[in-house]
């Protein structure tokens, strides 16, 4: 077997640990910090190295399994559908119903009605396929402090943060042609609503910078960091930030650091074409 199927490996058995978790969990809080330590993996980047890795998200497989595990009790009893639903952790019947419909394709109780149970479902890795290559590099990056304001939100969004740093910036004539603009991105959109995404967004300023609010200083740790070379859309990111996470960090024999992604912007979007942007993700990685 090659280092790169090795490696692999070694990240389907962590997968597997955390499935394996949740099967015997499925009734109590699947609290996302505990899933990170069974997978020996940072709670700011576990989501995202499980959604690229697998291709679904961590609540899409706790409603599989659930649903999987309701099928069984609709072929191994009597039990009033209601009761199945509850268990299941839905509210109601109707709910319970609509949602078994969409994953196995006929009703709870034509599904009792032809006894039997399908195949388990089980953690399958993502295909490779004709995903997209990036170009990244692992180097040791300089601490940063950022002159910034906290954004809650939609990341595509940003915008409005962004410019009022500039306005401020250009203001304390604290900006030019070689300042570059970053943003820290503490949330997998993936994983959490859109509505409570939190990044810190601004440029990179001397240490001890005088700001005023709503901007503030943020520091942001150096250190050994993956930097992905992404050229296109903003909107296409998401695309890029899967790649890293599910195909090359499980092959690199890397370790993701606790602390989050952020991006460098490289061109002006008001300059170039969204094409033609330059972005570089940041991911930390482990010493």
């Amino acid at each position: 077997m090659s280092q790169r199927e090795t490696t692999r490996q070694t990240w389907l058995a962590r997968f597997l640990r955390v499935t394996d978790y949740v099967t015997e969990n499925l009734d109590g809080d699947l609290d996302l910090e505990r899933l990170a330590e069974v997978a020996c993996l940072s709670p700011y980047h576990f989501h995202r190295c499980w959604f690229g890795f697998t291709g679904e998200t961590l609540a899409q497989m706790v409603t599989r399994l659930r649903l999987h595990h309701a099928a069984g009790d609709l072929i191994a009893g009597d039990e009033a559908i209601e009761n199945v639903a509850q268990k299941a952790g839905y509210g109601s019947a109707a709910a319970f119903t609509r949602a078994f419909t969409r994953a196995f394709g006929r009703s709870p109780a034509a599904y009792r009605a032809e006894r039997q149970l399908s195949p388990p479902l089980s953690l399958i890795p993502q295909e490779e396929g004709d995903l997209r290559m990036f170009d990244v590099r692992v180097e040791e990056t300089l601490p940063i402090t950022l002159a910034s304001i906290r954004h809650v939100g939609p990341y595509m969004e940003v915008e409005k943060p962004f410019n009022q740093v500039f306005g401020w910036a250009m203001g304390a004539d604290v900006m030019g042609p070689n300042t570059r603009v970053i943003g820290v991105y503490h949330d997998d959109p993936n994983d959490v609503p859109e509505a409570e995404l939190r990044s810190d967004v601004g440029i990179a300023v001397e240490p001890g910078t005088a700001t005023e609010a709503p901007v503030r200083l943020v520091d942001v740790p150096g250190g050994r960091h993956a930097v992905l070379h992404f050229k296109g859309a903003y909107a296409e990111l998401l695309g890029a930030y899967n790649w890293l996470y599910g195909t090359w960090l499980p092959q690199s024999g890397q370790e993701p650091a606790d602390a989050p992604c952020y991006e460098v912007y490289l061109t002006n979007p008001r300059e170039v074409a969204p094409a033609d942007n330059i972005t570089e993700i940041h991911l930390p990685l482990k010493n």
